[in-house]
């Protein structure tokens, strides 16, 4: 192929073509427990996390809640992820065997979100929220009915094994934001004079994006690392739908979700689709009352 740049566009075209594609059928997951917000700055605040107003019955004048604010912001970062194609590959026509890279660089772009998402869930522990505190913490500050400060726990770290996480992923606002400011975009450096083909004799194809992640509310999540059992999966779905807001209100939380690392899918799964499981002492069969009570998410970046 001649290096003209007619043929340029046309090879970008093709590559892009491949970028797209799989790009579009890259699976994921984040959605799932993650709220999605479009950015527009470079930093956004999140000052109004801490509140979960509820209805109340309208007697008098309207009791307006302000948003109490934590400070607490996401900034945004960039990514990138860059390949390079010989220009004799252009020039003897054996560009073809790149194509496939093309659709990795679109695979490894759409799977971003997850890698990060699971990633920073997978973090919680060190990662701080909005109330300053990790995560997942045995000491979340949140005021009882008379107006005095409790800790509260929304995690149980004391054993040694994978980490494995309940959450409610049934809200509008999810435990973990994912702010996206930019998305991947496909981009090429082919000109002549361009330091890469001038010295190197390679032309480079890459993705770059903006976006980053953080923590929505911790009420909404509980972490162990004790055995995935029944009795400790029960406790952890119990920590959620138990818990209250400023002035022991109850925030209505339903568990919906149980995370798991790709070590735990076999035991997640028998806990919540086995319709007989084994009694206390091991003796006979019981009906499984977890069975369809959450549903299993499998992430291979746990």
């Amino acid at each position: 192929m001649l290096i003209t740049p007619a043929n340029l566009k046309t090879l970008f075209i093709g590559f892009k073509t491949s970028f797209v594609g799989a790009l579009g059928q890259a699976a994921s997951q984040y959605q799932q427990l993650a709220t999605i917000v479009p950015s527009t700055t470079g930093t956004e605040e999140y000052g109004w996390l801490g509140q979960m107003p509820g209805m109340r019955e309208w007697i008098g004048e309207r009791v307006v809640h302000g948003m109490e604010s934590h400070g607490y912001s996401i900034k945004n970062k960039k990514f990138e992820l860059t390949v390079s194609v010989p220009k004799e590959a252009i020039e003897d026509d054996t560009h073809g065997t790149y194509t496939p890279m093309m659709a990795e660089l679109g695979r490894a772009s759409g799977a971003h979100p997850d890698e990060l998402t699971f990633g920073l869930l997978k973090e919680g522990a060190s990662v701080k929220c909005y109330d300053g505190k990790p995560f997942f913490a045995a000491n979340h500050p949140v005021k009882n009915a008379l107006g005095k400060l409790e800790s509260v726990s929304n995690a149980d770290l004391a054993g040694n094994g994978p980490l494995w996480f309940v959450l409610d992923t049934s809200r509008v606002i999810k435990p973990v934001i994912f702010q996206d400011r930019k998305k991947p975009n496909f981009v090429s450096m082919t000109a002549e004079t361009d330091p890469n083909v001038y010295s190197k004799s390679q032309f480079e194809y890459g993705v770059d994006s903006r976006c980053n992640v953080g923590f929505g509310f911790w009420q909404m999540a509980f972490a162990s690392n004790q055995p995935l059992t029944a009795d400790n999966v029960w406790a952890a779905i119990n920590a959620i739908e138990q818990c209250k807001g400023d002035g022991g209100r109850p925030l209505g939380l339903r568990a919906t979700t149980l995370v798991v690392p790709t070590s735990l899918q076999r035991a997640a799964n028998k806990l919540l689709t086995s319709d007989l499981v084994p009694n206390a002492d091991g003796t006979a069969t019981e009906s499984n009352d977890l069975k369809d009570r959450l549903k299993p998410l499998v992430s291979p970046w746990l």
